[in-house]
């Protein structure tokens, strides 16, 4: 199985700013929730076009991120068809190798997949993300002196290879899903660009 994908990525989790699991460093309260969306503006997986759609997994990490043992939450848009899902779910489960299989190593347990609507909007670094029922989400990057957005570059952790992160705060991180309740303001948030090719 062979990819390409391009898009852009939001994450928020209940770490503080800045979220030291991208340094290698424990998560600021030992566990860290967070939620990592991944939406393909183009791409195909096996010539399986999957442009227009989002993955996003719900992930509870028990200690340093490095360390693995995730517990995830899958959430694909309820767009997606079949062979859609399938491609996108072999993909981050690390089966077709690549930039994705690093990330996926990490995961130690799948408990779902779900397919619900999801909103994923992003006007420069900005967004907004809404998954379901179960997920909302609002962050906003971080200014340098220069009045560019303020960006990781060459972190140990990353969950887009290759690519500047921009840091952010969330106002509102909230999740209320089997296993996750969290209601949370002014917490750690990243969004940036990514292509992934294998």
């Amino acid at each position: 199985m062979a990819y390409n994908l391009e898009g852009r990525l939001l994450e928020v989790c209940t770490c503080k700013i800045l979220c030291p699991c991208w340094v290698g460093e424990d998560p600021d309260f030992g566990t860290c929730d967070g939620v990592l969306a991944w939406h393909f503006d183009k791409g195909a997986i096996d010539g399986v076009d999957v442009a227009g759609h989002t993955f996003v997994i719900l992930a509870h990490i028990p200690g340093n991120i490095l360390k693995g043992n995730w517990r995830v939450r899958v959430y694909i848009d309820d767009r997606a068809t079949a062979e859609q899902k399938d491609a996108l779910v072999k993909v981050w489960t690390g089966k077709a190798g690549g930039p994705i299989a690093d990330l996926a190593k990490l995961v130690g347990e799948v408990v779902a997949v779900e397919q619900v609507p999801i909103t994923f909007d992003v006007q420069g670094v900005t967004g907004t993300l809404k998954v379901g029922q179960a997920i909302g989400a609002n962050l906003t990057p971080f200014q340098g002196a220069t009045g560019q957005p303020t960006a990781m570059h060459d972190t140990i952790f990353t969950t887009i290879p290759g690519s500047p992160a921009y840091v952010g705060k969330a106002a509102s991180y909230t999740v209320d899903a089997p296993g996750f309740n969290i209601n949370l303001q002014g917490h750690n948030a990243v969004s940036g660009s990514f292509r992934f090719v294998a």
